[in-house]
């Protein structure tokens, strides 16, 4: 046995224990550290079958940015992980029946790209070069893939991901009462008569002085009591 391929035994395995942990972990920062891992062995597998940039681009991107955020985020929120264990065994049968499906749609993928190919694959290197001994490297064959065969699917998951950016962004945009807004919709609609109210009301006369009236007494018009027996 080669020792690449011991190499690779080791990092799958390892893949498959920390792939196991990221889900079946009680505290979500410890399946946040495991995916990591998980992140890592994959890299390293990518790296045995000379995928190089896909190698360092799921570090870069997955385990640089993506996984440090989850840990932001997960370590500020005060999640109640009483509550998410009592809720477990709810989603148990479901899960598991989602779980069948994508081992078995994965199975047929992998029969039908390895075990059922009779027709030798297409040379991706064929026309590198002016003679076609030229061989492309691995960026090169992927850009390539992605902006000549994939395009449209490219296209369409970068759609998707903008679509996901600003749902996720007027999900949680909240307005405050103390909070000073524009609102530019409003402000295009105001018409000039709006600005200004012309308001109709009567004149206002002038209050009575008080030295030119009588005096008023408290008793005027009351009843008089008569304190003799």
């Amino acid at each position: 046995m080669e020792f690449t391929t011991v190499l690779f035994y080791i990092f799958a395995l390892l893949l498959v224990a920390s792939a196991l942990k990221v889900i079946t972990s009680r505290n979500p920062v410890s399946s946040a550290l495991f995916l990591v891992l998980a992140f890592f062995n994959a890299a390293a597998i990518w790296m045995l079958l000379q995928a190089e940039f896909l190698a360092i681009l799921l570090v870069l991107v997955y385990v640089g940015a993506v996984m440090v955020l989850f840990l932001f985020v997960v370590m500020m929120l005060d999640i109640n992980i009483d509550v998410l264990r009592r809720d477990f065994k709810r989603f148990v049968p479901l899960a598991s029946i989602v779980g069948a499906i994508i081992v078995v749609e994965t199975a047929l993928i992998l029969w039908h790209g390895f075990g059922a190919t009779t027709t030798p694959l297409r040379d991706a290197s064929a026309g590198a070069g002016v003679s076609g001994a030229a061989v492309m490297s691995n960026t090169q064959l992927i850009g390539k893939v992605i902006y000549t065969d994939y395009i449209f699917a490219f296209e369409v998951a970068g759609l998707v991901l903008l679509v996901a950016i600003i749902a996720a962004i007027s999900l949680t945009i909240r307005d405050k009462k103390d909070k000073k807004s524009q609102n530019v919709s409003q402000q295009v609609k105001v018409r000039a008569q709006d600005r200004v109210r012309i308001v109709k009301m009567k004149s206002e006369t002038e209050a009575p002085d008080a030295a030119t009236e009588p005096a008023v007494t408290g008793n005027i018009g009351a009843g008089a009591v008569d304190n003799k027996g």
